[in-house]
């Protein structure tokens, strides 16, 4: 039984400020360790022989050196073109972009980005892992973050395990819980999704895939469209592609 975690630092413990995860932040770091050494403490104690963990904030190196689980295996972020697991858990995700009351909400860039479509139906990126997951016939059966995260996971793909450590209280700040329990909650979580893993079904999208991206602003929809010609543009915000295969996370993206 092997687990693939990927990890993210907005839905990450005890970061109350979006300071703490903007300015990369050893305390940001050190959570993150925390956090994700929680998630494999519980995959391995609900049954895993193997985890495979990449570090999926802002292109990696975000992992502090000698401090991951030695049992686990961290793979670079180049190990998102194909998909060896029996089951993803995602460790300190965010809600998507336009989510209320939730810390730090945004899909792909908080910058550029308004909101993206996968097959017609609006999501974040946690609808973007699990479509890639799914493409493997992987399920997506953990989730840690905020409230709103968590909601989104349970909204999306149901009764999988999902680890609130915090509410959002707007774009910027958050409660936390104490660091002892949000760890608690995160390793019960991915040791009880073990035994989920036969009961939740992959999240399998149809094919031909329509993906849409309406950006901000028109200069920044102009910036992608310059760099990508064969993309669709359809207003002066939106640009489309559509994928006829899913092997790559970049495949469910422009």
């Amino acid at each position: 039984m092997k687990i693939f975690i990927c990890t993210d630092a907005e839905g990450i413990s005890c970061l109350d400020k979006k300071e703490l995860i903007t300015e990369n932040t050893v305390e940001m770091r050190t959570r993150l360790m925390a956090d994700v050494n929680a998630a494999i403490r519980g995959a391995f104690d609900g049954g895993a022989d193997a985890v495979e963990v990449v570090d999926g904030h802002g292109g990696g190196n975000n992992f502090l050196p000698g401090e991951l689980d030695l049992r686990a295996v961290q793979l670079p972020g180049s190990a998102l073109t194909k998909l060896d697991a029996d089951a993803v858990f995602m460790v300190g995700t965010h809600a998507m972009s336009g989510t209320p009351n939730a810390f730090y909400d945004h899909t792909q860039s908080s910058e550029t980005w308004h909101d993206y479509y996968l097959n017609g139906r609006r999501g974040g990126e946690m609808l973007q892992m699990a479509a890639w997951a799914g493409a493997y016939g992987v399920p997506l059966v953990m989730v840690s973050g905020d409230h709103a995260a968590c909601a989104e996971a349970r909204e999306f793909f149901g009764n999988i395990r999902t680890a609130c450590v915090k509410y959002g209280i707007d774009h910027c700040n958050a409660e936390c819980l104490p660091a002892e329990e949000a760890e608690r909650l995160i390793y019960q979580a991915a040791r009880d999704a073990i035994a989920l893993i036969p009961k939740i079904r992959p999240c399998r999208i149809n094919l031909p895939a329509e993906i849409v991206v309406e950006f901000n602003r028109t200069d920044h929809c102009s910036a992608v469209l310059a760099a990508n010609p064969g993309l669709e543009q359809l207003d002066g915000r939106t640009l489309r592609r559509v994928s006829r295969t899913v092997t790559a996370y970049t495949d469910v993206l422009l």
